[in-house]
């Protein structure tokens, strides 16, 4: 039985984590796609290389071309800038509209079955953007989002309280941005309510330091972005769908009509299987949860509407 081919759009610093990992896990054979010319071949052929060590048999290769992705049956987009220090994740969306365009386009012409799961930034206008380009099915393109905000957010629980990051569980709605609606109620340490463990105070400074938590790594590291943690987040929906898992993960998902929203991506629980997104689950949001949750929508209509008139 042939492998899934699964193609990686943009070589960079998340590009080559997603390469990396994905071969190594052998989740299938690996084309890392760059405009810079020979890099991804370069990335591919380091990686291939060590591959025996692992050990692992998954093909790595790289291209310069979109028709060197064809046929592929999963699809990462990692393409356009990253942050620099003192810019947010929307000072992107004039030079990533291009970029996405471009993207949406090669994707649709070359792998027209794909799964496409988009990680560019402003995440939920460029998934938003690749819908509208590609054509292709909701089901079948998904923004990551909510995976990497709600892993952000378990990780400094448990931290905070000396326990192992398996049992903290959490979920962070809304746009990828700094709107995002992590629900400290729907929060758990080994299903314990998180608000039995910490004060009201420290679990607010955990929500706004999860909130800037992007921000916090680009001002570290002064020349890019975050790339380690956003590619093992997205590598996590991939599983769900070449193993069809029917994992419940929080993903941008196209809502038409759940929680009221209408035609925009924002972050929302969805079952991720083979079928894609296979389902949205809509949760009970508090007035004040509701409140701050349409705040998040709403500058993500801002986003999408500025992208409108952009393109």
């Amino acid at each position: 039985m042939a492998r899934t081919k699964i193609a990686l759009i943009g070589g960079g610093n998340i590009g080559g984590v997603l390469a990396e990992q994905a071969a190594y896990r052998e989740l299938g054979d690996v084309v890392i796609f760059d405009v810079v010319e020979d890099m991804p071949q370069g990335k591919a052929l380091d990686m291939a290389e060590g591959a025996p060590l692992i050990p692992s048999d998954a093909k790595i290769t790289g291209t310069n071309t979109y028709e060197g992705i064809a046929g592929a049956d999963l699809v990462i987009i990692t393409a356009g800038l990253a942050r620099k220090p003192g810019m947010s994740r929307d000072d992107l969306l004039a030079t990533n509209l291009k970029i996405m365009t471009q993207v949406a386009e090669g994707v649709r012409d070359n792998a027209p079955d794909a799964y496409v799961i988009v990680v560019s930034n402003p995440l939920d206008a460029m998934v938003y953007q690749f819908k509208k380009i590609s054509g292709f099915p909701k089901e079948r393109v998904v923004g990551q989002a909510g995976v990497l905000d709600s892993t952000r957010f378990r990780a400094f629980v448990a931290w905070e309280l000396g326990v192992s990051v398996q049992d903290v569980s959490a979920l962070v709605l809304g746009g990828h941005g700094d709107t995002m609606v992590p629900l400290i109620r729907y929060c758990t340490v080994g299903g314990v309510p998180v608000e039995q463990f910490l004060s009201r105070e420290k679990i607010d400074e955990i929500v706004e330091r999860t909130k800037g938590a992007g921000g916090e790594v680009v001002g570290l590291l002064k020349t890019g972005s975050a790339f380690v943690s956003p590619a093992i987040s997205a590598l996590e929906m991939a599983e769900a769908i070449i193993k069809d898992k029917k994992r419940v993960l929080a993903c941008a998902c196209l809502c038409e009509g759940e929680y009221g929203v209408d035609g925009l991506y924002v972050g929302v629980p969805c079952v991720l299987g083979a079928g894609g997104v296979e389902r949205i689950i809509e949760v009970e949001l508090d007035a004040d949860e509701r409140k701050l949750f349409d705040a998040s929508v709403a500058h993500v209509q801002k986003l999408v509407a500025e992208l409108e008139t952009g393109s």
